[in-house]
């Protein structure tokens, strides 16, 4: 019997709480670990010690190369008379919008100029059963282009003006993930119409109609990969310089 008004004690299972112990301790300590790591290159940069020698150092500690050059990834290589952090990756709507809006543009863009230059080789090799109007084949690629490309100009410009006033917008999660995703797109396509090339050439059906078609395709996925490659290039001092000043 207990007293009366007095509240039942719950009996606590001694076996949750050490997971639930066990996951918040294992929590902090990857946070621990990062934070320390991020401190201690901190503290090297600030005393002068060469980059190539704290990476070496934290490798032969046990950290992994990857990690060692995170750390050092996040402080800018430029002179000063302590370390400079770059800016970190973020998520904005406006951006998100922006940069998805960019990527259907660019592949409807990207699509449908093949498909029109496509029309044009089908009607300079045109198959015996397969003859079709050159307004009709072409009219809806035209539509498409006329559309989406000046779209994809605008925005283009929008995005690039808002990079060159302030150069810390580069590093935007949703700029990042489009670009990673275009490159990917545009690797897929060329490997994609290369074995296509190998495949019809094993089986003597290689005509100059499929090879016109898979030039087309390859020049414009390696030209949109080679102008975004480009993009993702910019050297990372003259970033950090330019969000310095």
């Amino acid at each position: 019997m207990r007293p009366r008004g007095q509240r039942p004690q719950l009996k606590r299972d001694p076996l949750a709480r050490r997971r639930t112990d066990g996951k918040l301790s294992k929590g902090r300590c990857r946070m621990t670990d990062t934070e320390d790591l991020t401190t201690f290159v901190k503290e090297a940069l600030t005393r002068g010690v060469p980059r190539a020698e704290i990476e070496d150092i934290l490798f032969r500690a046990g950290w992994s190369m990857k990690q060692a050059s995170g750390a050092l990834a996040s402080f800018a290589d430029i002179t000063f008379p302590i370390p400079v952090p770059k800016p970190r990756s973020y998520t904005d709507a406006r951006e998100a919008f922006l940069y998805g809006l960019l990527f259907v543009a660019l592949s409807l863009s990207a699509y449908h100029l093949g498909m029109l230059i496509f029309r044009f080789v089908e009607q300079a090799f045109p198959l015996a059963d397969r003859v079709a109007s050159l307004r009709e084949a072409t009219r809806w690629p035209i539509a498409v282009l006329v559309v989406a490309l000046p779209v994809f100009f605008y925005v283009s410009r929008l995005v690039n003006r808002d990079a060159r006033l302030d150069p810390s917008r580069r590093a935007s999660k949703s700029r990042s993930q489009m670009t990673y995703i275009t490159l990917f797109v545009c690797a897929s396509v060329v490997i994609g119409v290369l074995a296509g090339l190998v495949y019809n050439f094993l089986g003597g059906e290689l005509t100059i109609r499929f090879i016109l078609k898979s030039l087309t395709a390859t020049g414009i996925a390696a030209g949109v990969f080679g102008y975004y490659r480009r993009d993702i290039r910019v050297e990372p001092a003259e970033v950090a310089a330019r969000s310095v000043s």
